[in-house]
């Protein structure tokens, strides 16, 4: 039986500009997870599609967000720039908020690549209005580790076991991050976890870590 579902493409105004995304709210929603895509990556990437679609079938809202305009997107300094990222990324939380259809929900953070670095410093900015983060083969470095400190969201990085450098970094943002947090590497799997199974094992991951820290207490 195929689920209820709210879908449809958004615009968010921001520095001038207007970034789109698509807005997947199943009928009985608990939480909703916003998508920072990484460097040369958007809203159509099929791996955080894939990974969407496995959150929703879990009872949580999806926004997966452009948050770079195509021209932007061409300037490889620009889809690097974490500091502006960041800036486009808490807009979109911000809209989340206001939204008639998501404002009530706790909200958690999935960032991949660069994309985890603005996730990171969103949640170090917003604290408590940020209830998890889930870095998929990310660069939590690049959130540099004043940011990294101040997080307080529940974090669960992904990496996979072949992906040697990105270990090493995620490795030494582990370390600094002083949350609830979780190191989990996929084995044989390169960056973008394109070895059968490999996106599965994400995909459960970020399940269960969005499933147990989005729903909130009875008393709340």
């Amino acid at each position: 039986m195929m689920q209820a579902m709210q879908r449809g493409l958004i615009g968010i105004k921001v520095d001038g500009v207007r970034l789109e995304g698509m807005l997947d709210i199943p009928q009985d929603a608990v939480g909703t997870v916003l998508f920072a895509h990484g460097s040369g990556s958007s809203r159509f990437s099929p791996r955080n599609n894939y990974v969407a679609e496995r959150l929703r079938q879990a009872h949580l809202g999806t926004l997966l967000v452009d948050l770079l305009t195509p021209h932007e997107d061409q300037i490889t300094s620009t889809r690097f720039n974490i500091a502006l990222l960041t800036q486009r990324l808490s807009a979109a939380c911000d809209w989340l908020r206001q939204n008639k259809s998501t404002a009530g929900h706790p909200l958690g953070l999935f960032g991949a690549s660069t994309g985890a670095a603005a996730a990171l410093q969103v949640a170090a900015m917003h604290g408590a209005g940020i209830a998890a983060v889930v870095s998929r083969g990310g660069r939590p470095d690049l959130a540099g580790s004043h940011a990294l400190d101040q997080v307080r969201a529940p974090t669960l990085l992904i990496v996979g076991g072949n992906d040697v450098a990105v270990i090493e970094l995620n490795r030494n943002a582990y370390a600094t991050l002083n949350c609830e947090k979780r190191l989990e590497i996929i084995p044989n799997a390169t960056h973008l976890f394109e070895e059968p199974g490999a996106l599965e094992a994400v995909s459960v991951l970020a399940s269960a870590w969005f499933t147990q820290h989005l729903i909130r207490p009875a008393s709340a």
